[in-house]
Order: C-alpha cells, then structure tokens, then sequence
C-alpha cells in the first residue's frame, strides 16, 4: 500500500491529487473551449483565415464600436474555434457578419462578451443545421432554434444564423 510509504504529509497529498484528478474529468471539454481566452482582432482573424472563414461588414471595417463594423476584438478563443469546427464538420463556405461589436442584444452570452457569430445563411450553411443539430423550438423573438450536441444554439434571424457558443 502506498500510504506505509509516505509520510502524514505525503498521504494528504495523494489524497488531494486523487480528489482532483476524480473531479477533473467533471469538466467538459466544451465548458472549457467555451471561454478559453479573449482574443485580438489581429489573433481571430489570423486563425479564421487560415481556417478559410471569410467575413464582412457593411461599413468594411472592424471597430468594436461601430455597429457597422464587424469586429473580433475580445472574442472567446473558444467561439473561434467552435466556428472553425464548423466550417470543417458542414464542408461549407462560412461568412461570418456579426462579431463582437456593439450594436447586438446584450446578456452574459452575447457578441460584446465572445459568446457569439453571425453567419450568412447559405443554402449549405442552413441545410447543415437543420440536418445535423436538433429542433430546439423558437426563441422569444420568433427565431427558430437548433441545438448542437455540445449545447452550442444555431438560431434563424431574418438576415443570417446567430450561433452561441457555450
């Protein structure tokens, strides 16, 4: 037995690694890619063009401030990759149009905090979701909603997708 081996102080130390490699395992791995860090407008966008993501803006810039504007300034690494991940698993041309800027529906998951992307909705794009993420039935403003496995929501506005990452 490995505690006649260990001192008092050894023994609390086993049992403590013990009760967190127990509890680790509690933490999803999309509960971590969630908010993973903020990043840089220079960081995602970086990433994004090398995943083959396009974007853009009505005003053809991107200030976080200017609702114009698509930014991806302080978005969570985790929204980037879950975007990148789905580019990969439809095998569509994705178009992001909405980013962090103001000028979105405030709240804990919003576009300013880095929950969120607005994509244009392709006939490719809107097939994929409907056909790989489950009804998740409508949400207040009437957007009709679909729910990924991992918990992401994929809901319909009138001019694109807004998707959550969780």
């Amino acid at each position: 037995m490995l505690s006649t081996h260990l001192s008092a102080r050894g023994r609390l130390a086993a049992v403590a690694l013990t009760a967190v490699a127990v509890v680790a395992p509690l933490v999803t791995a999309d509960a971590a890619a969630a908010s993973g860090t903020k990043l840089t407008q220079a960081q995602a966008a970086r990433k994004l063009r090398a995943a083959g993501i396009s974007w853009t803006s009505s005003g053809h810039c991107s200030d976080r401030n200017n609702r114009r504007c698509t930014s991806f300034s302080r978005i969570n690494s985790g929204t980037v990759n879950g975007i990148i991940t789905f580019k990969r698993a439809s095998h569509c041309a994705v178009t992001i149009t909405g980013g962090t800027e103001t000028g979105h529906a405030s709240g804990r998951l919003s576009h300013w905090n880095g929950y969120k992307v607005d994509i244009a909705p392709t006939a490719c794009v809107t097939n994929y979701i409907k056909h790989a993420f489950r009804y998740a039935g409508r949400r207040g403003d009437g957007a009709p909603m679909y729910k990924s496995s991992a918990g992401n929501i994929y809901a319909r506005e009138s001019s694109h997708w807004d998707i959550t990452y969780l």
